[in-house]
């Protein structure tokens, strides 16, 4: 007796569709090299949707100039980045999500790649890569490389990239989107909430670039992110579900919190509280300070004056990182 032929193996559709929303706010600067970064990926299906609030620096002319190209633009005055993304959000309607700052950019072909991962997973809510730190001209000076990371990771502050992270619709809509209170670590808040949802995934491929400069609040703002940090806490112990999760890490989180307020203290000039936010973390739980040894050596150098050897040291790695690249 013939057996019946064996079924094919299960398809996942594709998920054609893919939105992009870019929050943009007086960064004329940077915003059309952010723009073109999307609309001349290679992925056929993108949906690009542009909030600006309100510029006066050139934005809104630079906006209009690939109009055409958009599935949606507006320019009006705001409640914030968390606001101007949650309005794209609500515009969103591809199967895939993500947000681009208007300083940041996507490197060739990372919605394609971003997009042939969820169809080979169809039980992942996000997808997150690695990414490239560029300078104001966009010379890259150091790559970000992430580990594939658990809900309690994200509990405990091991942070993501933001411009390489690609979330499903379905999860997204799951969640309240960005909570508006927030304004420096309000991504990492949302990574929390969809990891509730399901699972995440790491991909080892580089798909965007995050741009630092003076004006950028992971400089001209740093100090406050700390404080966010232990805001998150407080918001994870008002859900059920994560307070569990949360009370068997506790340590070893607020540790994570103290070394995260360290690194941005840091980053804002403060060595003297970094160094004092670190040796918290050291208190409560060793192992979190002790991983990041670079951040005491680097706090006691400003304070000693010798803050020129940390200058040399990533002017290096900004030189061998462009070397790099070149060889690429």
């Amino acid at each position: 007796m013939q057996g019946r032929p064996s079924q094919p193996p299960f398809v996942v559709p594709p998920m054609t569709l893919v939105s992009i929303i870019t929050p943009s706010y007086n960064q004329a600067k940077y915003l059309e090299q952010t723009m073109l970064s999307v609309l001349h990926q290679d992925h056929p299906h993108i949906e690009y949707i542009v909030v600006d609030g309100a510029s006066t620096d050139g934005s809104v002319e630079i906006i209009k100039k690939y109009a055409g190209k958009l599935a949606h633009w507006e320019s009006a005055k705001d409640k914030g980045q968390a606001d101007a993304i949650n309005k794209g959000f609500a515009r969103a309607t591809g199967g895939i999500v993500a947000w681009l700052n208007s300083d940041d950019y996507y490197l060739p072909s990372a919605v394609s790649a971003a997009v042939k991962v969820f169809e080979e997973n169809p039980e992942v809510a996000l997808v997150y890569a690695n990414m490239f730190a560029v300078d104001e001209s966009g010379q890259t000076f150091n790559t970000l490389t992430y580990k594939q990371l658990t809900l309690e990771d994200l509990l405990c502050f091991q942070i993501i990239g933001q411009p390489s992270v690609f979330m499903r619709r379905s999860a997204l809509q799951k969640t309240s989107g960005l909570d508006p209170a927030f304004h420096f670590l309000l991504d990492h808040l949302l990574w929390i909430k969809i990891a509730k949802q399901g699972k995440i995934l790491h991909v080892n491929q580089t798909w965007s670039a995050a741009r630092y400069h003076a004006e950028a609040k992971n400089v001209a703002k740093a100090a406050e992110f700390g404080r966010e940090a232990f805001r998150i806490l407080e918001t994870i112990a008002q859900d059920k579900d994560l307070a569990a999760i949360l009370h068997k890490i506790d340590r070893r989180a607020h540790a994570s919190a103290f070394r995260v307020d360290a690194r941005y203290l840091l980053d804002g000039g403060l060595p003297g509280k970094a160094l004092q936010a670190w040796f918290r973390a050291l208190f409560i739980y060793p192992p979190v300070a002790l991983k990041r040894m670079n951040i005491f050596v680097s706090a006691v150098l400003n304070i000693l004056g010798l803050g020129k050897l940390r200058e040399m040291v990533l002017k290096r790695r900004k030189k061998n990182q462009a070397a790099q690249k070149n060889d690429r």
